[in-house]
Protein backbone atom coordinates (compact mmCIF):
# COMPACT_ATOMS: atom_id res chain seq x y z
CA UNK A 1 0.00 0.00 0.00
CA UNK A 2 0.91 3.54 -0.78
CA UNK A 3 1.37 5.85 2.00
CA UNK A 4 2.09 9.59 2.61
CA UNK A 5 4.02 9.79 5.70
CA UNK A 6 3.01 12.85 8.35
CA UNK A 7 5.69 12.08 10.98
CA UNK A 8 8.58 10.51 10.94
CA UNK A 9 9.21 7.06 11.31
CA UNK A 10 12.63 5.38 12.47
CA UNK A 11 13.21 2.78 9.83
CA UNK A 12 10.89 3.97 7.17
CA UNK A 13 11.36 7.59 6.05
CA UNK A 14 10.51 11.08 7.38
CA UNK A 15 7.76 13.25 7.24
CA UNK A 16 6.22 14.06 3.43
CA UNK A 17 8.07 10.78 1.78
CA UNK A 18 5.68 8.56 -0.16
CA UNK A 19 6.72 4.95 1.01
CA UNK A 20 5.50 1.20 0.08
CA UNK A 21 4.52 -0.65 2.88
CA UNK A 22 2.38 -3.53 4.13
CA UNK A 23 -1.32 -3.46 3.97
CA UNK A 24 -1.77 -4.25 7.56
CA UNK A 25 0.91 -2.12 8.78
CA UNK A 26 -0.75 0.85 7.18
CA UNK A 27 -3.88 -0.23 8.05
CA UNK A 28 -3.21 -1.45 11.80
CA UNK A 29 -0.60 0.76 12.97
CA UNK A 30 0.63 4.05 10.87
CA UNK A 31 -3.06 5.54 10.00
CA UNK A 32 -4.99 4.86 12.93
CA UNK A 33 -1.82 6.59 14.75
CA UNK A 34 -1.69 9.72 12.70
CA UNK A 35 1.68 9.17 11.33
CA UNK A 36 0.22 8.53 7.63
CA UNK A 37 -2.29 9.55 5.34
CA UNK A 38 -3.34 6.71 2.22
CA UNK A 39 -1.93 8.41 -0.83
CA UNK A 40 -4.32 9.87 -3.69
CA UNK A 41 -3.73 11.76 -6.29
CA UNK A 42 -5.02 14.67 -4.31
CA UNK A 43 -2.35 13.88 -1.96
CA UNK A 44 0.63 15.43 -3.43
CA UNK A 45 -0.17 19.30 -2.43
CA UNK A 46 -0.34 17.47 0.80
CA UNK A 47 3.55 15.87 0.04
CA UNK A 48 4.46 19.71 -1.27
CA UNK A 49 3.07 20.92 1.83
CA UNK A 50 4.38 18.47 4.73
CA UNK A 51 7.98 18.76 2.94
CA UNK A 52 8.15 22.71 2.67
CA UNK A 53 7.42 22.38 6.60
CA UNK A 54 9.68 19.93 7.31
CA UNK A 55 12.18 21.68 5.27
CA UNK A 56 11.56 25.15 6.98
CA UNK A 57 11.76 23.19 10.57
CA UNK A 58 14.73 21.07 9.83
CA UNK A 59 16.90 24.30 9.03
CA UNK A 60 15.69 26.09 12.44
CA UNK A 61 16.28 23.15 14.42
CA UNK A 62 20.14 22.10 13.86
CA UNK A 63 21.72 24.40 16.30
CA UNK A 64 19.05 23.69 18.71
CA UNK A 65 18.88 20.39 18.59
CA UNK A 66 22.86 20.35 20.00
CA UNK A 67 21.62 22.90 22.43
CA UNK A 68 18.76 20.72 23.85
CA UNK A 69 21.22 17.41 23.22
CA UNK A 70 23.92 19.05 25.91
CA UNK A 71 20.72 20.21 28.31
CA UNK A 72 19.50 16.44 28.07
CA UNK A 73 22.89 14.79 28.87
CA UNK A 74 23.19 16.71 31.71
CA UNK A 75 19.61 15.83 33.27
CA UNK A 76 19.85 13.51 35.91
CA UNK A 77 16.95 11.32 35.59
CA UNK A 78 15.29 9.10 38.32
CA UNK A 79 12.25 7.11 37.52
CA UNK A 80 10.35 6.04 40.65
CA UNK A 81 8.14 2.78 39.53
CA UNK A 82 6.49 -0.23 41.53
CA UNK A 83 8.12 -3.44 41.03
CA UNK A 84 8.14 -6.55 42.89
CA UNK A 85 10.43 -8.42 45.05
CA UNK A 86 12.88 -9.41 42.65
CA UNK A 87 13.62 -6.48 40.89
CA UNK A 88 11.07 -6.80 38.04
CA UNK A 89 8.56 -3.96 37.21
CA UNK A 90 4.60 -4.13 37.10
CA UNK A 91 4.54 -3.46 33.22
CA UNK A 92 7.39 -1.77 31.82
CA UNK A 93 8.51 2.16 31.19
CA UNK A 94 7.15 3.82 28.89
CA UNK A 95 8.23 6.46 26.34
CA UNK A 96 5.66 8.87 27.71
CA UNK A 97 7.08 7.95 31.36
CA UNK A 98 10.69 8.94 30.26
CA UNK A 99 9.27 12.18 28.70
CA UNK A 100 7.51 13.14 32.11
CA UNK A 101 10.59 12.33 34.16
CA UNK A 102 12.80 14.15 31.59
CA UNK A 103 10.67 17.36 32.30
CA UNK A 104 10.39 16.85 36.26
CA UNK A 105 13.88 16.62 36.63
CA UNK A 106 14.39 20.06 35.04
CA UNK A 107 15.29 19.15 31.40
CA UNK A 108 13.99 20.63 28.49
CA UNK A 109 10.24 19.37 27.02
CA UNK A 110 10.71 15.93 24.76
CA UNK A 111 8.40 14.81 22.71
CA UNK A 112 7.65 10.59 23.70
CA UNK A 113 7.79 10.21 20.47
CA UNK A 114 11.31 11.21 19.87
CA UNK A 115 12.47 8.95 22.74
CA UNK A 116 13.80 5.77 21.17
CA UNK A 117 14.00 2.49 23.59
CA UNK A 118 16.80 -0.21 22.67
CA UNK A 119 14.73 -3.13 24.34
CA UNK A 120 11.73 -2.59 27.09
CA UNK A 121 12.66 -1.26 30.49
CA UNK A 122 10.92 -3.92 32.87
CA UNK A 123 13.58 -3.75 35.54
CA UNK A 124 15.04 -1.62 38.14
CA UNK A 125 18.54 0.06 37.47
CA UNK A 126 20.30 2.19 34.96
CA UNK A 127 19.37 1.85 31.85
CA UNK A 128 20.79 3.80 28.48
CA UNK A 129 17.48 5.49 26.60
CA UNK A 130 18.40 7.41 23.23
CA UNK A 131 16.34 10.61 21.93
CA UNK A 132 16.10 11.57 18.60
CA UNK A 133 16.28 15.51 18.56
CA UNK A 134 16.97 15.68 14.49
CA UNK A 135 17.71 13.16 11.85
CA UNK A 136 21.49 13.86 12.25
CA UNK A 137 21.58 14.68 16.15
CA UNK A 138 20.44 12.22 18.70
CA UNK A 139 20.96 12.66 22.73
CA UNK A 140 22.53 9.24 24.94
CA UNK A 141 20.75 9.80 28.41
CA UNK A 142 21.28 7.67 31.31
CA UNK A 143 18.18 7.07 33.37
CA UNK A 144 17.63 4.69 36.82
CA UNK A 145 14.72 3.05 37.41
CA UNK A 146 14.39 3.14 41.11
CA UNK A 147 11.57 1.01 42.99
CA UNK A 148 8.45 3.57 44.36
Amino acid sequence: MKIILTHEVTGLGAAGDVVDVKDGYARNYLVPRGFAIRWTKGGEKDVAQIRRARKIHEIATIEQANEIKAKLEGVKVRLAVRSGDAGRLFGSVTPADIASAIKSAGGPDVDKRRVELGSPIKTLGGHQVSVRLHPEVAAKLGIEVVAA
